[in-house]
């Protein structure tokens, strides 16, 4: 068994902010004002090595994922919710159940290899998509962490995309993505 990844959460997932803030980021206009949010959270994000976030407060599970970029080879850096299940992080592209898959996803399916900071920890992941009937129960554990997801999954008609990350077995010859 690999090394857990480490658990830190601001704020209670018991907040009874929470309800109030998911009702409002599963419609359209709370999707869009989550969007526009978005570096904000990152850029809070990467000043805390991702202990801090806008959602922290209600209790939302929140990392900074860096992958490479597909096309220009660059670090890209992305704040995601997650499911924690131990050794291994699950994410999910649902881009607020927007047509298009979010960048961040095809470069993982470019260059699997990344880098996940949580608990002010930068971790090298390698990412593995989910695919089939093993994506509808962690699809249900997004659900139970962040309701707007079923909203988001019924506003789309692709199939979201779901990585489980697990730490990397290091490769001297070559950094991970974002490492400093």
């Amino acid at each position: 068994m690999t090394t857990p990844f480490p658990q830190w959460q601001w704020g209670s997932p018991h907040n009874p902010l929470l309800s109030v803030v998911e009702r409002f980021a599963a419609t359209r206009p709370g999707s869009w004002v989550s969007r526009k949010l978005a570096p904000l959270d990152r850029w809070l994000l990467e000043r805390t090595d991702a202990k801090y976030t806008l959602l922290g407060p209600v209790g939302a599970p929140v990392i900074l994922l860096t992958t490479v970029g597909r096309k220009s080879a660059q670090p890209r850096t992305q704040a995601l919710l997650y499911v924690h299940d131990g050794d291994t992080l699950y994410v999910i592209g649902s881009n607020y159940g927007q047509a298009h898959h979010p960048s961040w996803t095809a470069n993982l399916l470019a260059e699997p290899s990344a880098t996940v900071t949580i608990a002010g920890e930068q971790i090298a992941v390698t990412a593995t998509p989910i695919e089939g009937a093993a994506k509808g129960p962690i699809f249900q554990r997004f659900v139970e962490v962040w309701s707007p997801y079923a909203k988001y999954r019924d506003r789309t008609t692709r199939d979201l995309r779901i990585f489980a990350l697990t730490r990397a077995i290091p490769d001297p010859t070559r950094p991970a993505p974002g490492c400093r």
